[in-house]
């Protein structure tokens, strides 16, 4: 029986709180339908790091926008994540308090709009960039330095919340001006994309390939949230995201950099 098993087996026993697919305490559901971009991505990282080690080498791996962590609490329960070397970036110290910084080589505090000069360019076998790009204004900089960062052959995991046009251009133009009229605070996510406008900001900035595009979640939480306690429900999801991922809420492409 596998970690994953094991410690959904003893939350089913009341000896641990449920957590997302076996290794996150954030989501309740075993099968998260908001964390399985970061079951995905950690999946795909997994393999890399043992194709790495078979080659006698150490996977490199970024982490923009760590946030919490989740993208390396999910890799730290992968059977390869010992052969990876993991840094992180963040805005500024203390931005999350509750970071396990443990899961870190290091960490780089900066803006990504501002290119990360510090940070060499071709380090990194794999950048993670999970749900940061939506809050930027400028986006140029911050999709060009995902590329720089990567070595040749290497890849990217680039994802961000999106609409079926047109709702993209009421999210973007409308909402904030209900909000505006309404006095309400500016909200977080200042960027609208489609999956068409995102793909194409991320080629036409990032000197990346266009390997896959993945969706999650076109219908969840609510009264389907008691679905995502089984596999069977994810894998539709999964399924359907490789699919129609142009229809999903969020998005997650892959990109790698030609030699």
């Amino acid at each position: 029986m596998g970690a994953m098993e094991d410690l959904a087996s003893m939350s089913a026993n009341g000896s641990l709180p449920q957590r997302a697919f076996g290794v996150d305490p954030k989501r309740a559901q075993r099968y998260n339908l908001r964390q399985a971009r970061y079951d995905a991505l950690a999946s795909d990282i997994d393999a890399l790091a043992g194709n790495a080690s078979q080659a006698g080498r150490r996977l490199a791996v970024l982490d923009i926008g760590c946030g919490r962590g989740t993208a390396a609490t999910h890799l730290s329960a992968k059977p390869n994540f010992h052969f990876i070397d993991i840094d992180a970036t963040e805005v500024r110290p203390g931005a999350y308090r509750k970071l396990d910084t443990s899961l870190y080589r290091s960490i780089f505090y900066g803006d990504l709009t501002k290119g990360y000069p510090e940070l060499p360019s071709s380090s990194y076998d794999v950048v993670i960039c999970e749900q940061v790009l939506e809050h930027l204004i400028d986006l140029d900089i911050a999709i060009e330095t995902i590329g720089r960062l990567i070595k040749p052959g290497g890849r990217a995991f680039v994802g961000v919340p999106i609409f079926l046009p047109p709702l993209h251009l009421v999210r973007r133009h409308v909402v904030p001006a209900i909000d505006r009229l309404m006095g309400r605070k500016e909200r977080g996510h200042v960027q609208a994309f489609t999956l068409m406008s995102f793909k194409k900001s991320l080629l036409a900035h990032s000197k990346l390939g266009f390997v896959e595009a993945r969706g999650f979640r076109i219908i969840s939480g609510g009264p389907l949230r008691p679905l995502e306690e089984f596999r069977g429900w994810w894998a539709f999801n999964r399924w359907l995201g490789t699919k129609m991922p142009a229809a999903c809420t969020e998005v997650q492409v892959i990109l790698e950099k030609p030699f």
